[in-house]
């Protein structure tokens, strides 16, 4: 038998025929571990998503403004619904603030003006239409000083405001000179009286709330200054105010101070001011003075221009009697002493005060203490009579939460709560990495959409902001971002605002507060898996049509599986659309889809796509 007349060869082969079988056992493990990874999926929809995407420069995407001109996607076999126009009555809808609604709800603590939004079987289900003439904004800095006639057709605050330099018609534009009520002779020499006792020079203050903003010029002249001020006022009878804030490339929202807490975490602002913006400070005991102590960074300033200051020059003029305004300047001046702020300044028309470093100094004197142990928890949350505490600190001179950076160094500095632990799931490390990641995507963007980062898109919104990344790899003077932090993410807000950056909270599933057509660039990384579950991406995909202007882009970053179904929904909504591989390349699961939204008007004319 071969066995026994070659027992050397038999001896030799068998370890070498084992350590094929070994090596191709390991080999196949390997090659199936690769394909059910991220990186090597290969199943037919990442195969023929390759197959449709290109990495480099969309070729077929314009994304130049034409209004008129702008190319028609031809429609796909396969049939989609196709959205129509809503009646051009709906042309400034702002589903959560409209007047029809509010006025079933009680005027106590201005509740009527506060968000009521509409319920499922209310909401419109259609494409807002721009007015007729409707232009792309004038170009940022010139935009701060005109805006078009046709983009905003209310002439009201020409009239009521004239004596105050709001606002001028000129022919077919606005002209806003830069006056205020309290600053008829321009924001601009009101700016210079704060500079005086506020250090507006050197980074040390960065974000600043204006309430009731009026047509936030405040915030329109701070922007050169570096200061990134978010506005607010209501939709009330002064029309379109927040309009044309944001049309004048100013960050605004419609809000108010009523009885439900800001949209803000705790310490988010190096400044506010109430320049005339008639909140009753005094009543309910001081609430809504308790609320902006909130959202006040210890250190920070409070302007207050307007009632009662300067009373014994104006009460005649504001029809009241001398003692009730300098009752009320002393019980404002007796809040502030409880809430821990100083005042460091009084002449003419303004007073400022500011917020001590910390509660080490503070007479509090019996001031109810807020019980809640989380104060950026606000969405929809009533707001209390209370005083938020300050967090605790080890010595008379450590900054409660944390002393910042002066910007732009604050910019990409470790923000206090990342450093103290105190975002779940964040350290210092991930920090950083992520923000090397967002580098990376905003670098990859531009590369598609060679207008992002120029005065094209000047107001840019994020609808997913994580911890900042976009928007800080984003950071120039020729455009801000809007940073939503959607209320069922992790909240992050208050490490937006620590980086010298803006935002908001924001549940998707209802209307933002904002008006139509008030963003140029829409970045939604992440929103529509967050959201896959909960709501229709649909209404999402209305809303963002809603809040984005003619011409406008859209940047989508997701998985594959849903970017397909967010395209086929959009295909019905005059977009003109691409998908695009991921800058890793082709077998990456994540996808990025650009969109450009079409021009066109109400009145079913100058249309770019059929209805």
């Amino acid at each position: 038998m071969g066995s026994k007349n070659n027992p050397s060869g038999n001896r030799m082969r068998s370890p070498v025929s084992i350590f094929i079988v070994i090596g191709l056992c390991c080999f196949f493990y390997i090659l199936g571990a690769w394909q059910r990874s991220g990186f090597g999926k290969g199943d037919s929809i990442a195969l023929e998503i390759t197959k449709q995407t290109d990495c480099n420069i969309i070729s077929n995407l314009n994304f130049e403004t034409h209004h008129n001109n702008v190319d028609i996607v031809e429609p796909s076999q396969e049939k989609e619904e196709v959205f129509k126009p809503c009646d051009d009555k709906y042309t400034d809808y702002t589903p959560c603030q409209e007047q029809d609604q509010a006025m079933k709800f009680p005027r106590e603590n201005m509740i009527y003006r506060e968000r009521h939004c509409p319920e499922e079987d209310e909401k419109l289900h259609c494409l807002i239409p721009a007015p007729k003439g409707y232009k792309t904004p004038f170009p940022w800095p010139k935009g701060r000083d005109y805006v078009h006639y046709a983009n905003v057709p209310h002439k009201s605050l020409t009239v009521e405001k004239a004596v105050q330099n709001w606002v001028q018609f000129q022919g077919d534009v606005f002209k806003f000179p830069g006056g205020g009520t309290m600053f008829p002779q321009g924001a601009n020499a009101y700016i210079d009286e704060l500079a005086s006792v506020i250090p507006l020079a050197d980074g040390s203050v960065r974000t600043a709330l204006d309430t009731g903003c009026g047509v936030a010029s405040w915030g329109a002249y701070l922007l050169k200054r570096n200061v990134l001020s978010m506005s607010f006022a209501p939709r009330d009878n002064h029309e379109a105010q927040v309009q044309f804030a944001l049309e004048r490339g100013v960050p605004a929202i419609i809000g108010v101070l009523g009885s439900i807490q800001l949209p803000y975490p705790a310490r988010a602002f190096d400044m506010a001011q109430c320049s005339r913006c008639l909140i009753p400070w005094t009543a309910n005991d001081g609430m809504y003075l308790m609320e902006v102590d909130r959202v006040l960074r210890p250190g920070g300033y409070w302007i207050l221009s307007g009632p009662p200051i300067n009373w014994k020059t104006y009460y005649k003029t504001w029809k009241r009697t001398k003692e009730d305004l300098q009752a009320e300047q002393r019980t404002i001046e007796e809040l502030a002493e409880q809430l821990c702020w100083k005042k460091v300044y009084e002449k003419g028309d303004l007073a400022i005060f500011r917020k001590k470093i910390n509660d080490k100094s503070c007479r509090r004197r019996s001031a109810n203490v807020c019980e809640s142990k989380d104060a950026d928890d606000v969405w929809y949350k009533k707001m209390e009579t209370c005083v938020t505490p300050y967090p605790e600190v080890t010595s008379a001179n450590e900054v409660a939460g944390g002393e910042l950076k002066k910007f732009p160094a604050r910019l990409f500095a470790i923000p206090p709560r990342i450093a103290d632990g105190l975002v779940e799931g964040v350290t210092v490390e991930s920090y950083e990495e992520d923000n090397k990641l967002w580098k990376k995507h905003v670098n990859s963007y531009k590369r598609i959409n060679r207008l992002l980062g120029t005065a094209r898109y000047r107001n840019i919104m994020d609808m997913n902001a994580g911890l900042g990344g976009f928007a800080a790899a984003l950071e120039s003077p020729k455009s801000w971002v809007m940073n939503v932090v959607p209320t069922i993410a992790k909240n992050t807000l208050g490490v937006i605002y620590e980086r010298g950056l803006i935002g908001i909270y924001h549940d998707w599933r209802e209307g933002f507060s904002t008006y139509p057509r008030t963003y140029d660039f829409i970045h939604a990384s992440g929103v529509f898996s967050l959201y896959r579950d909960i709501c229709k991406l649909e209404d999402i995909l209305l809303e963002m049509d809603r809040i984005l202007r003619p011409e406008g882009a859209v940047m989508f970053r997701d998985e594959v599986d849903i970017l397909i179904k967010v395209k086929k929904i959009a295909k019905g909504m005059r977009w003109d659309l691409k998908m695009m591989d991921h800058e890793d390349g082709p077998l990456v699961p994540e996808k990025i889809l650009v969109a450009v939204k079409q021009y066109w008007v109400g009145g079913g004319s100058n249309s770019t796509s059929a209805d």
